[in-house]
């Protein structure tokens, strides 16, 4: 069964909005897109706009769809994820409201690529947000889970 995740790809002025949170296998620091869970009745749409906001304390609003993802991740566990690029307000500053997240930090591809990366697939959406791939929102707009 897959589990399914959204994330996001915010960029400001060559630099990308992340998240800093512990893994949940190492309980080291690493870095991701502000990403997590839908949850049960809730859309695609509304569940990249919580999380963004749960783990930036930020206003998102989705414009496109960079990809679709799937993993096998070292768990076990299938995941398939969405990523979303898109804006938040040019003047607010990150501030979590997740208590598991840890800091917002707005790196460059650069700096990401030195980090400790959640996955393989913060670099990837990334990767493939800047080489300009862009995918209709309606792609995916009325996928939900069930309840």
């Amino acid at each position: 069964m897959w589990a399914l995740t959204v994330a996001a790809v915010i960029e400001r002025q060559g630099r990308f909005l992340v998240v800093e949170e512990p893994d949940k296998v190492t309980c080291l620091p690493v870095i991701n897109q502000p990403a997590g869970h839908v949850e049960p009745g809730e859309s695609v749409l509304d569940a990249v706009r919580r999380e963004v906001r749960e783990e930036t304390g930020l206003d998102f609003t989705p414009e496109t769809i960079v990809g679709l993802y799937p993993l096998k991740a070292a768990n076990g566990s299938d995941y398939f994820r969405v990523c979303f690029t898109g804006t938040v307000p040019d003047a607010a500053v990150a501030a979590p409201e997740d208590p598991d997240i840890l800091r917002c930090h707005w790196l460059t591809r650069e700096e990401l690529a030195t980090r400790p990366l959640r996955s393989g697939w913060v670099l990837r959406c990334l990767d493939d947000a800047l080489a300009g791939r862009r995918f209709p929102l309606d792609l995916v707009a009325e996928i939900r889970l069930e309840r």
